[in-house]
């Protein structure tokens, strides 16, 4: 393909209801939808991609003007450069430019949906995945109160959810954790995530989880903290999982030889795109690491991707792939992502299977910068 434009659309999404993590509550989303126009001969094709950055560098360093800046100053002239590419060249062509792997990931992504639609082909398909449909998992932010708590759980419950994820940090995890348990019982499938919320000096703290028998507990040391992770593991019964500090397959590679994880959390936007979350995906399975599909609160563009990346055989955990409604009564894609008898299906449409609703569009966009040679 040669590239021939670029448009960042900076959208503002209302949630259906605030959405309150270790490090931030959000009310309202403001993604950036990537529509990128490239050239296969005299076929011009448009693929959509979206970048996960928050509007605040409190997930990762990155964030969403300075992944705009990044695009617009450093990727596209290099990709405008580069003459004919591929999708799986991107991240080659793009290796000069340091980190921002949430800015590359975008454009990557939008790239390969450009080239799957040119070819007809669905991404379920590029991937090799023989899946229909994907368990459905979601996440729980911090409630005001443990009552609001049991509320909101048995509602997701009661929608058929196939696991509940909470969200944890100091003051907020032990009671909180206890209570879900016993109201809803063993046989619910649970989990926590405390997004770097505490350090190795709360080891004795985190034991406490051990008696609630959960699935896994979610990053809760400084993401940089690969081998105080792995003396924690060595301190707890609770399986230990990864997620801000997995940013490549190099990364991934080093926390399991250091026994720092025995599951991991694969988003693809934070590991630079979904071409790396699939090597990330082989290499713990090759290693016997069960792996799950993140979400960072994305549209349905790239919930759809990471539906079928979530097809994949390693991903043997319900991952955070909830329906659309479970962050917007509006979406941006024409037919909203559902979950269905605790699974979501599959897109089998050329390029991620959806396309992006044209007035939706309009009416949540900010600004749109236009990106050309």
């Amino acid at each position: 393909m040669k590239l021939l434009g670029i448009r960042l659309h900076r959208l503002e999404m209302p949630l259906v209801a605030p959405f309150t993590t270790s490090f931030s509550t959000q009310t309202v989303r403001h993604p950036m939808v990537i529509e990128l126009s490239a050239a296969f001969g005299d076929d011009v094709v448009t693929g959509w991609g979206e970048c996960v950055a928050l509007d605040a560098p409190v997930y990762s360093a990155e964030y969403a003007d300075g992944a705009a800046e990044v695009i617009r100053r450093w990727i596209a002239p290099r990709l405008f450069d580069a003459g004919a590419f591929t999708a799986e060249t991107v991240a080659e062509h793009l290796r000069p430019i340091v980190g921002n792997r949430m800015a590359k990931a975008a454009v990557e992504m939008a790239a390969l949906d450009a080239q799957l639609r040119h070819r007809g082909e669905s991404f379920a398909d590029y991937l090799g995945v023989t899946r229909d449909s994907v368990p459905s998992g979601v996440s729980v932010g911090i409630q005001p109160s443990i009552a609001a708590l049991i509320d909101t759980v048995g509602a997701y419950l009661d929608e058929g959810y196939a696991r509940i994820k909470l969200k944890i940090k100091p003051g907020h995890d032990i009671d909180e954790v206890r209570a879900v348990r016993e109201h809803f019982g063993d046989e619910t499938l649970l989990q926590v995530d405390a997004n770097t919320a505490y350090t190795l000096a709360d080891a004795a703290h985190l034991r406490r989880l051990d008696e609630f028998r959960l699935l896994l507990i979610e990053q809760p040391l400084g993401e940089e903290d690969l081998r105080q992770h792995a003396e924690l593991a060595r301190r707890m019964a609770t399986p230990m999982c990864l997620d801000e500090s997995i940013v490549s397959t190099e990364v991934a590679a080093d926390a399991i030889a250091l026994g720092a994880a025995s599951i991991i959390n694969i988003k693809p936007g934070r590991v630079g795109g979904f071409l790396e979350a699939r090597r990330i995906h082989d290499l713990a399975r090759a290693n016997g690491l069960a792996v799950w599909c993140g979400g960072m609160l994305e549209t349905g563009i790239g919930r759809a991707a990471n539906i079928a990346l979530a097809a994949l055989p390693g991903f043997t955990l319900p991952g955070d792939i909830s329906g659309s409604g479970r962050f917007y009564a509006r979406d941006v894609t024409t037919e909203p992502v559902v979950m269905h008898d605790g699974v979501v299906d599959v897109p089998t449409g050329p390029g991620f299977g959806v396309e992006v609703d044209a007035g939706a569009l309009a009416d949540f966009t900010l600004d749109t910068t236009e990106i050309t040679r």
